[in-house]
This record gives structure tokens, C-alpha cells and sequence, in this order.
């Protein structure tokens, strides 16, 4: 029997089988084959959800095989669903086009990065599931139904958490390609939550970084510029050491410090934050957006009303401070348009993103739900695929069309072919 685990080492789960189907038919008949067996079906990508919601009891569905581009249609592009975001600047770049934004990793999927509502940072730009034009799904009646934007079921389906049916392909509107000019910085937090408003809404893209412990932000703005621009990119020596010999090689080993030693991470913090983020450069936008990530860590990120931002964040550095904790690893903070995707947590509102993370060695539990009191109550909702402790009862307060979106999972599955532990505390039986 297969033993899956996530990349966070969160989750894990014993499959009663792994299929990996190399066509939609594929999948179509080994939905037929797990409904004959009573078992149910849950397709997993990259594995880089922190919570359950691609864990698979059952059937898991090995996706890898469904990959790459199926179709073009001017900016408009469809994805199998099987495609790592990390495969399309060799896809996309060919056709002179690109992902109008992406998050800072490309690991996954992009039917499990859609799935579970991903995103990056621009006060001006939605997630990835706002890129969507319309998706493939496998039902549990051994259809696949093609689900466009006039479809009544388009904005349940296009962050569907996997609840609906499996996904086989995915058509992202697109963008012609760009580079971004990226300058990150160190700044003093103070200043920067004072003004966090006009400076997350002023550029294309920005975002920044905290140190518990610190009084510094490392900031990064990013500004869009046509492909014509011309290109100052790191040089191999530069982001070698900032990339992976600071960010990957010396933070491995002060978290392992931190394990051994809490008493140091303050002190360690505050170096930290003083020796990154000076640094400025242009190039092309995948190549800015994303960072390889190799400390493994375990994350909750929550979804606030943008304007509370500050004060969410200085409630979890007293917090911190209250409690005595020792946090190595920085809090994240970004910030998204609204729009109108019915579990997307930023439906209906502008969004500030925080996330909070721990080394994986470590036990996150009590940090993480200490902070998720203060998360909500400003309203937070939580990333679907980032630890939270919420069920169906307190979700359903946080979205106005929760419930339009069981009913559409009721007319597909009735009888939770796709459904999960997580799915079940999430969306209720």
C-alpha cells in the first residue's frame, strides 16, 4: 500500500489504490471503477496544500500524466490539470504570454493551485482562479462537463476545493508577457502600517515580510513593464547566495537552531532582517514573482478586510510577546482585488492576505490557533489549503453564497464520490 505525504509533512494518507490516468476518459473510468467499489476519489497534485483537502482514503488520482497545453485561442489558453505552474514559462513563453500574476510558488498544480484559491500580491489583480475561463470537470455520473463563464455554475466550479468533480482541464485567460522591475528593501514596520494602505495600493505588486521580534519589514515592490524593457537581472553569483545559499542553506540551519535553542531566535531574527533585502533587478515576471522554497514549513494564511491590517498585525506581535513564543520563520503580508468567486476569500471585498508559518519540526498548533482568534475576529477567512481549525458552521458565516455552492456539490455529488475527511468539516456531510 502507497504511503502519500504532503510537503509540509502535515498530512498523509495510505491510498486503497493510485491510479494515474493519461486521458479525461481515463479519469472518467476510474471514477465508474471507485463508485463500483464504494470507494472515493481525490486527484492530487504537487502536495503542497497544508491541510487534508487532497488527502485521499480511497482512490488517489496521480495527475502528472495530463499535462501541458491542450489548446490556444488568442490570450486564452487551456491547461490540462495536470500542468505545474512551474511548467509554464517553457509553455506560455513560446506564445508570447504569461499568467497576468502568480504567488512566490510554482510547485503546484494548476488545478490544485485554482482548487484551493492561490494567489499573489497587487491591489489591482485577483487570484488564479479569476484567471479562469472556463474548466473540464469528470462528475461522479461519468460525464465530462465543460463548465464556461455563462454557465450558472462557472463561479462555484472555478474554486470548486475539489468538491465537485475531478478537474482535467483548465482555460486561463492570459496576458501578453512582461518583465517586472523589483526593488525589496528593509523598512521600519511602524512607518509601513501607518501608510499600508497607499503603499499596497500604489504599485502592481507589493508585499512584505516580518521577523517576530524585529521592528523591520522587508519589503518588495514590483512594477510591470513590457517585454521590450530592457532586462538587469541577478547575476548567477547574486542569486545564488540570496536565493538558495541565504534563503534555503543558512535558514535551514537557523531553524534547526531555533528547534534546539528558542532563546537565540530573537537575536538570530533581528540579524536576519538587517543582512536581506537590499536589492533591485528586472526580469522576466516568473522568473520574479517565484522563489524556490526548500525549508519545509507548515502555514496558516488568512483573508481580511485590507484596511485592518495593521491592526491585526500588531495583535499578533503583542501576542507573541504576551505568550513568550520564540518564531523563527517571518510573517507574510500581500494584498488582492475582490471578485465575485463564491468560496474565494476575497469575494465581495479587497483583500489583505497575512500568513503565519512554522518550521515543520515544530509544533504549530498552539501559535497557529492563538493567532486564528485574532484572524477572526476581524472576519478572516481562512486559505483553503493552509491549516486552519474552522468547520462548515463558522464558514458559512464568512460567505454569502456558501450555501449556493453545496447545493451545486449536492447536484454533482450527491453521494461524495470526492469527498474527504476535510471536505466534510469544511462543507458539512
Amino acid at each position: 500500500m502507497t504511503h502519500w505525504q504532503n510537503w509540509g509533512r502535515s498530512e498523509s494518507a495510505r491510498p486503497v489504490r493510485v491510479t494515474r490516468p493519461s486521458t479525461p476518459d481515463d479519469v472518467v473510468t476510474v471514477i465508474a471503477d471507485a463508485r463500483r467499489d464504494g470507494l472515493a476519489v481525490k486527484p492530487v497534485g504537487a502536495g503542497h496544500s497544508f491541510t487534508g483537502i487532497a488527502v485521499a482514503p480511497g482512490v488517489q488520482l496521480d495527475m502528472g500524466a495530463l499535462s501541458g497545453v491542450l489548446a490556444v485561442d488568442g490570450n486564452r489558453v487551456t491547461l490540462a490539470a495536470g500542468t505545474h505552474l512551474h511548467q509554464l514559462p517553457a509553455l506560455l513563453g513560446p506564445l508570447g504570454l504569461a499568467l497576468q500574476n502568480m504567488g512566490d510558488i510554482d510547485a503546484q498544480t494548476i488545478s490544485g493551485a485554482t482548487s484551493t484559491g492561490t494567489h499573489g500580491t497587487g491591489a489591482a489583480f485577483t487570484g488564479l482562479a479569476g484567471q479562469i475561463r472556463a474548466v473540464t470537470l469528470a462528475t461522479a455520473d461519468g460525464r465530462l462537463l465543460r463548465i464556461d463563464e455563462h454557465h450558472e455554475w462557472f463561479d462555484a466550479a472555478r474554486l470548486g476545493l475539489g468538491a465537485l468533480g475531478v478537474l482535467t482541464d483548465i482555460t486561463v485567460e492570459c496576458v501578453p508577457a512582461f518583465k517586472l522591475s523589483a526593488v525589496e528593501k528593509p523598512e521600519p514596520l511602524s512607518e509601513l502600517l501607518d501608510t499600508w494602505l497607499e503603499r499596497a495600493g500604489a504599485p502592481d505588486h507589493f508585499e512584505f515580510y516580518w521577523f517576530p521580534h524585529t521592528t523591520t519589514a522587508l519589503t518588495k515592490t514590483n512594477t510591470r513593464l513590457p517585454m521590450d524593457a530592457e532586462s538587469r537581472p541577478l547575476g548567477t553569483a547574486k542569486r545564488w547566495l540570496d536565493d538558495e545559499f541565504m534563503s534555503n542553506t543558512v535558514f535551514r540551519w537557523v531553524c534547526g537552531l531555533g528547534t534546539a535553542a528558542p532563546s537565540l531566535i530573537p537575536r538570530v531574527n533581528r540579524l536576519a532582517s538587517h543582512l536581506t533585502g537590499h536589492r533591485a533587478f528586472t526580469d522576466i515576471s516568473t522568473s520574479v514573482f517565484t522563489t524556490e522554497r526548500r525549508v519545509r514549513f507548515r502555514e496558516m494564511e488568512y483573508a481580511l478586510p485590507a484596511e485592518v491590517v495593521p491592526d491585526v498585525l500588531r495583535e499578533i506581535s503583542a501576542l507573541i510577546e504576551r505568550k513568550g513564543w520564540r518564531i523563527s520563520f517571518p510573517l507574510e503580508i500581500r494584498i488582492a482585488a475582490p471578485d465575485d468567486i463564491w468560496l474565494s476569500t476575497a469575494h465581495g471585498r479587497r483583500t489583505g492576505y497575512i500568513a503565519v508559518h512554522r518550521y515543520f519540526k515544530e509544533d504549530q498548533h498552539e501559535y497557529f490557533r492563538g493567532v486564528e482568534e485574532i484572524f477572526r475576529a476581524y472576519e478572516g477567512r481562512p486559505h483553503w489549503g493552509k491549516i486552519h481549525y474552522q468547520d462548515a458552521d463558522s464558514l458559512r458565516k464568512r460567505y454569502s453564497r456558501f450555501d449556493d455552492f453545496v447545493a451545486v456539490r449536492d447536484a454533482l455529488d450527491p453521494d461524495r464520490v470526492f469527498s474527504n475527511p476535510y471536505l466534510e468539516r469544511v462543507l458539512g456531510l
